[in-house]
């Protein structure tokens, strides 16, 4: 698009109250300070967006003279078309005329919307507009007309190992979500490490307690001598205790017959002595001849009876004190001292040859823990490398972003990111000029820069519009901008003059 003033109208705007401005290719503007040069560019701002040349609201009325309204009208040719437009401001009342059609503040602004965004004719036709922006606006409008490198780039930069990994990581998941991952993985397995870390310390130093352990073959053989003698003296043990036993069982027998033996020799007495009564001992009659006869003769009976329960107690005591006197009571009290003897050198063998078991499985415990530890160590290291790997990846997509951008440009550089001391990339924007910083450049400097970035905003956007250039008179020179080109200058002592030339 190509954009051309052809002629500005000032009516009552500051210290203009009838002035004619005809823009030519080159359009020179000299006089004295305050003699309006600014104002003619001031007006053209306010015409469009009522603020002047930086972006700052502006009043345009008058101060020095009395007046009725301020009218400012423009013509522009766009494409090579004419446009009239025109703004009034009438007692605070805003008016906007469209080829000098009175018309509402939304068509008006719906006209200008699609001519150019603003913020872009503002950088095109006031170099120094732009940097009155905050940073990220300029970066914004920058990297819009610059294509972001692809993954793809990137990848081709990076160092192989990181590229092979990050290459299959992108296909699942965007680089924003894996640094989330791993930044959560990183954490986790940092804290599992440490455990890990722990236990492996803590098992290993239980190994102290098992250094100076007595050979297992030596164990083994000093228990097995042991054990056979214990061994051999309770099988001595073992074999008389039956002996024993049924000589124990015999002579509680025998003292239970004896016991019953007395028993029945006090009862005998009883019996032998029992009075044969002649009267009922119910009724209290006497017994006939034959019922005395029968309680004689049961008497009799019962004492037989007696006598042979008697005799048999007798006989199976003598039958056991017999069987007694054929047995011979073994005596192991010594097989019992030696079996107690070697159990308790048994004893502490058996305690060092448990602290050889808990030794394996310490060992083994401890290979576990290795295993483990390695195994949280890999996952974290992976983390880590991922995650090393997406800054690197950022740099080097901030470095050809920024190299893409460079491009553009010929005696400016543009600073686009800042390394952090955490190694991350964070989002800048510098405008420099041999090493300087915008804002550390002289006046000359800042217009030059200004100009080349002009440039490339009006390259990149496609649109052809005029440039104004203020204090020219502090730039010798400098590469001519494309589109119509305003210079204003400073001419001590002289009256305001407009030149329209080519």
């Amino acid at each position: 698009m190509q954009i051309n003033f052809k002629e500005l109208s000032l009516k009552n705007f500051k210290s203009h109250q009838d002035l004619t401005v005809n823009f030519g290719e080159v359009t020179k503007i000299t006089g004295d300070n305050a003699k309006g040069k600014s104002s003619i560019f001031e007006a053209i701002t306010w015409l469009l967006y009522g603020i002047d040349t930086v972006g700052s609201k502006l009043d345009p009325t008058p101060i020095t003279y009395e007046h009725d309204e301020t009218l400012v009208s423009l013509l522009l040719n766009v494409d090579g078309k004419e446009l009239l437009l025109g703004r009034e401001l009438n007692a605070n009342k805003a008016k906007y005329y469209i080829n000098e059609v009175p018309s509402k503040a939304t068509e008006f602004n719906e006209i200008l919307g699609e001519l150019f965004e603003k913020v872009l004719f503002m950088s095109l036709f006031n170099p120094d507009y732009f940097f009155t922006l905050k940073w990220t606006e300029q970066r914004e409008m920058i990297l819009q007309y610059v294509t972001a490198p692809s993954n793809k780039e990137v990848l081709k930069v990076l160092p192989e190992a990181q590229s092979n990994k990050l290459a299959d990581l992108i296909k699942k998941h965007s680089l924003d979500d894996l640094e989330k991952l791993h930044k959560d993985n990183k954490n986790k397995k940092n804290k599992e490490h440490i455990a890990a870390q722990s236990r492996t310390k803590t098992l290993k130093e239980q190994l102290e307690d098992y250094e100076h352990l007595v050979p297992l073959p030596s164990l083994r053989t000093e228990l097995n001598i042991f054990k056979k003698k214990r061994d051999e003296a309770e099988k001595v043990i073992e074999e008389s205790w039956e002996n024993n036993s049924e000589i124990n069982k015999l002579q509680s027998q025998i003292k239970r017959l004896m016991y019953e033996r007395d028993h029945m020799q006090e009862h005998w007495k009883i019996l032998k002595n029992e009075e044969i009564e002649d009267h009922c001992r119910t009724c209290k009659q006497p017994l006939k001849d034959d019922s005395v006869k029968a309680v004689e003769e049961d008497k009799q009976n019962r004492m037989a009876d007696f006598k042979e329960q008697y005799n048999q107690v007798v006989t199976q005591r003598k039958e056991l004190e017999e069987e007694l006197k054929s047995l011979e009571y073994i005596d192991v009290s010594e097989q019992q001292a030696i079996a107690r003897e070697n159990q308790e050198k048994i004893n502490p063998l058996e305690v060092e040859i448990n602290k050889h078991n808990q030794l394996e499985s310490i060992q083994e415990m401890i290979k576990e823990a290795e295993k483990t530890e390695g195994e949280v160590l890999q996952s974290l290291n992976e983390s880590i490398f991922i995650l090393d790997s997406i800054k690197d990846f950022r740099a080097k997509e901030a470095e050809l972003q920024a190299e893409k951008v460079q491009a553009l440009l010929t005696t400016l550089s543009i600073n686009l990111f800042d390394e952090l001391k955490n190694g991350e990339i964070k989002p800048t924007f510098e405008i420099e000029m041999d090493g300087k910083g915008y804002k550390k450049l002289s006046l000359s400097e800042s217009i030059r820069a200004g100009l080349e970035l002009r440039e490339v905003l009006s390259e990149q956007s496609n649109i052809i519009a005029p440039v104004f250039v203020d204090n020219a008179e502090s730039i010798t020179k400098f590469k001519e901008p494309s589109g119509q080109l305003i210079i204003s200058r400073v001419v001590a002592n002289k009256e305001l003059k407009i030149e329209e030339g080519s």
